[in-house]
């Protein structure tokens, strides 16, 4: 499981996130929403080691994310994590773009890591998509193969920071699609997004973050239907 204690984490004299407690359990999707600043993308990046923490733990199965001893490497072997932008490398095709990490970081031999990619994109509907480079694929289908990217070094959670909030309106049905299908799989999955019918529908549990503090967590039901805090009444008269 993922486990924060009290996390806290600034950038320069702006406490962005101010003391987080929070426990995301095998299997469980946890959607995490509020407004632009509240401290949501910077949760992701400091559960993945991305952004240093001024206080406070975070753990992954037990290790310390940011501890002194920590193996990086190893711990995002386990944490996949998903970007607004897809950022594939364009002279390389997409299968070749799934295959990169695992060969890198994994050292898998090339044949191995080939059937693990091509098993990643026919899941996320792009097997027909093998040969073909980023400059030929559509923005959501770029994403889909994002996805497939962190997929292919079979990660135990994966964590998604508004991976539609780039996409044309048409375009963000078949990621959230996809999206779903891990869910269904038993994926564990923190998503960080603006899409209030998928953490409604998808998710076990949504928190909600204001202005670097969590105000308020619990099931979707509860959280969206009949919210408590008088922010998040405000936040979702707006977006829904």
């Amino acid at each position: 499981m993922i486990k924060l204690e009290n996390v806290r984490k600034s950038f320069g004299a702006l406490e962005v996130l101010k003391g987080i407690d929070l426990t995301v359990e095998e299997g469980e999707v946890l959607s995490v929403i509020g407004a632009s600043g509240s401290g949501k993308s910077t949760l992701l990046y400091c559960v993945n080691g991305l952004e240093p923490i001024q206080d406070g733990r975070i753990l992954v199965d037990g290790t310390d994310v940011h501890g002194a001893g920590t193996d990086m490497n190893a711990l995002r072997r386990r944490i996949g994590m998903v970007f607004q932008q897809w950022n594939s490398f364009p002279h390389l095709t997409a299968l070749e773009n799934v295959i990169l990490a695992p060969r890198v970081v994994r050292k898998l031999g090339r044949s191995e890591a080939r059937e693990i990619a091509a098993g990643q994109m026919e899941r996320v509907g792009l097997g027909d998509k093998i040969d073909a480079y980023p400059s030929m694929l559509s923005g959501g289908q770029q994403q889909r193969l994002a996805i497939a990217r962190a997929l292919a070094m079979e990660p135990a959670y994966m964590l998604f920071d508004e991976a539609t909030s780039a996409l044309d309106p048409e375009l963000v049905g078949e990621v959230l699609d996809t999206m779903r299908m891990l869910a269904s799989d038993g994926m564990t999955m923190i998503v960080v997004t603006h899409e209030m019918a998928f953490a409604r529908d998808v998710s076990d549990r949504v928190a909600f973050f204001h202005q670097g503090k969590m105000e308020e967590i619990g099931a979707p039901s509860q959280v969206m239907a009949t919210p408590n805090s008088e922010h998040l009444q405000k936040f979702l008269a707006k977006v829904l």
